[in-house]
Formats: structure tokens, sequence, C-alpha cells
């Protein structure tokens, strides 16, 4: 105890001495009344304290932005987040998108687009990018129009054109300062989201890309029922907050679709029935593109046609109702109550059990009820199983790009 009480003694006197060492030249002009050696040890203090609040914001808190389902705010069949954008902000309700990367929002005058647009004039911060600038190069089909890089895509039956731009994003309580987005000019068709898009894809220019060194490029969210007027969803960017107790399945990469989330779909199942599919039907193939995607912005399960339709054979054979009807591109339909059987998706470590909530839809009078999957597109689709944002509903999907894993686990945010 002695050597301890010693040791503290001259570690003080040792501090003392180092923090007023002796000079021989004297401050002839200075009038300030030397600190003792306990004030000089106090102000350190307080310099550490506020280095460890600045080192400390350098990374993500817990971040969390709340989701709501845009059907009945906006009008729009996607999930809307809150953003605040530009200086002083102006708040818009983008949708999230994790199949694409290039933000962008209607700016004011933008030709097509909604009411709701952002008026850039307002911001101190926001500017337009020129040709000349690299980002130029990682936006789809770009132009020099005047002085700005101008980039043209389509989205869903719409198309588009964006000024790309900067400014300041903030979601949750973290600032994003000369994030890159489209300012769109013009809009036309009806799949444009009406107050913008936050792209959150494996691209260059996506929200991941972007806020690397924020997030370290891991989100998760919680999608409320579709019909939830609320914002009870929530999307968690960066690790911190993520969920501990989740099962993990391996996130592949395709060439061929660099943006997109591929998970290995290894099989179905309907009850406690594993549905009989072609394996080239679920297959991960870097060549053709072909696999299963998580997809935020589809609304409906999408399956290519082999595997769907084996699916939808034994649903209905599970269901027992001998009258099957269709409505618009749903064709397993019935007009008399039924009782469904879950639906398994089986990836490779992990299964994804969906209740009738997320597998049926029903008409909105309640007198027709159907199976909210249907078989893929017969275009560059047509070999693209998509997981879509109806079928992940309530549920806490978690995309760890760092680990390559993507993690699924019931979460009830409705």
């Amino acid at each position: 105890m002695k050597t301890h009480i010693f040791s503290l003694v001259f570690l003080f006197f040792s501090l003392a001495q180092g923090l007023n060492p002796k000079c021989d030249t004297q401050d002839q002009g200075s009038t300030l009344k030397p600190l003792s050696w306990e004030e000089d040890v106090l102000q350190m203090l307080a310099k550490d304290q506020a280095r460890l609040q600045y080192l400390s914001s350098l990374v993500a808190k817990k971040s969390v932005v709340p989701i709501a389902s845009g059907r009945q705010i906006v009008q729009s069949p996607t999930y809307i987040v809150k953003a605040k954008i530009g200086t002083p902000p102006q708040t818009m309700l983008m949708a999230m998108d994790t199949s694409n990367d290039a933000a962008w929002i209607p700016c004011k005058g933008c030709l097509g687009c909604s009411s709701s647009a952002f008026n850039n004039a307002k911001s101190t911060t926001f500017k337009t990018l020129g040709c000349q600038a690299a980002q130029c190069k990682q936006v789809p089909n770009p132009t020099c129009g005047g002085s700005a890089c101008v980039f043209n895509m389509t989205y869903g039956s719409s198309s588009i054109a964006a000024n790309l731009s900067q400014d300041t994003i903030t979601l949750a309580t973290d600032p994003v300062p000369s994030y890159t987005f489209g300012c769109l000019q013009k809009a036309t068709g009806n799949s444009v989201p009406p107050q913008g898009l936050l792209g959150l894809g494996r691209g260059p220019l996506s929200l991941l890309a972007q806020t690397q060194n924020l997030y370290k490029s891991t989100f998760s969210y919680c999608l409320p029922s579709f019909r939830s007027l609320t914002f009870s969803g929530s999307l968690r960017l960066g690790p911190a907050g993520q969920p501990l107790r989740i099962k993990y399945t391996p996130l592949l990469k395709n060439p061929r679709r660099p943006s997109l989330y591929f998970a290995n779909l290894i099989g179905i199942r309907v009850g406690r029935r594993i549905v009989d599919i072609p394996p080239n039907a679920l297959a991960f193939n870097p060549t053709t593109g072909a696999g299963t995607i998580i997809d935020s912005g589809t609304v409906f399960t999408r399956l290519v046609e082999p595997a769907y339709v084996a699916v939808r054979n034994v649903f209905r054979r599970r269901v027992k109702v001998a009258n099957v009807t269709s409505l618009g591109g749903f064709d397993t339909c019935y007009t008399v109550p039924i009782v469904a059987p879950t639906i398994t998706f089986m990836f490779a470590g992990m299964n994804m059990t969906l209740p009738p909530d997320n597998l049926l839809i029903h008409s909105t009078a309640g007198s027709i009820t159907c199976l909210a999957m249907a078989s893929a597109p017969a275009n560059v689709n047509s070999v693209l199983n998509v997981i879509a944002n109806m079928q992940q509903q309530n549920h806490r999907v978690l995309f760890d790009v760092p680990n390559s894993r993507l993690g699924v686990a019931r979460e009830l945010c409705t």
C-alpha cells in the first residue's frame, strides 16, 4: 500500500513539474497569473472531454429514421422516409428504394412533377455540378446542358431528367454535407414518387457509398403494413442498434446487376410441404443476372414462371376451394373466405416464413381475396425472383454489406 501511495505522489509531483516547466527566459510583458498544476490538470481534462466528444461525433450513433407506407400519405405504393434537404432545411417525404443508387427530388419549376418540390434557390448550401465533376460519370445517360451535368433515366413506366446537384441532407439527426443527388427538371408518367427517391442500392452514388464513413455500409428496416397511416416503421443506419439475435444468409453480388442485393434462395415451402421447383428457376447465375433479390421498391413478389406456377398450384391445393378467379395481374383469387397456408422462403442459413397478412391482398369491399404474388414479366427481368415489400412488411431486414450477409427476423412495426 505504501508503495502505491508513493507512486501516486510521485506521479502527481512529476505531472506538476511537467505542466510548469522552468524557463530561463522570462516574459516581461505578461500579466497573466500562472496556473497552478491543479488548474492545469483540470484544463487538460476539459480539453480531453471536448476531444472525446469530437471523436464520438465522427461515429454514427443509433440513427433511426421513421418509415411510413406512402399509400395514404403521398398516394404512392412505396415506403417513405422523412429527409431534410438544404439550408435552412426543407422536409421531403422520399421513397426508399434498395434497387436504385442515385437520390433525386423534384425541384421548383420541374415539368410534370408534384407541387411538393424542393426550392433549391432558397438553400444557401445548394450547388449544381458541372460535366467535369467525377460524379457525372456515375449517373445514367449523362449529357451537358449548359454548365450542368444532366442525366436521364427511366423509373417504372416513367422517365426523368435531372441536374446533378449537391446539398446537405439530414436523416435522423445526422447532417451529410455535399450529398450528391438529382434535382428533377422534368418527369413523365405516373411512377415517379411525388417527393423524390432515396437510393439504398450498392452503387457509387447510393446512400451507402456517400455515407460509408458514417454508417459503415450497414442498414436495416422494418416496413409497417401498407395499410398503416403512421410512421411506425424504422430505417436504422449504421452498425449501432442493429438486432443481435437474427439469422443470416450470405449476401451475393451479381456483376450484371451490381446495384442489387442478391441472396441464395434454395427452396420454397407451402405449409409444411417443400414445393418441387426446377433448380435453375432459383439458381444464382452471374452470367445471366439470374437469382433472387430483396427489394423495397417492388410491391408484390414476382417469381420466375416455373417457380411461381409450382408454388401457386400447391397453394391452390392447400386452400381447397374449387372456384378460382383472377383479378388484374393476380391469377389466384377467391370470392369466399379462405384459410391460407404459410409460405416460407428457404435461404441458405435462414428461413423467412410469411403469415397470411404478408400473402393475401383483399379488394376494397373485402369480397375478393388474392394471393399477392405473380409470375415474373416476360422481359429482361424474366430470370429474376423479387422478394417485394408486401412480403417483407413486419420483418426486420438487415443489410450488412461489409460482412456480405443479409439478416431477416420477424418484427411487428405496424
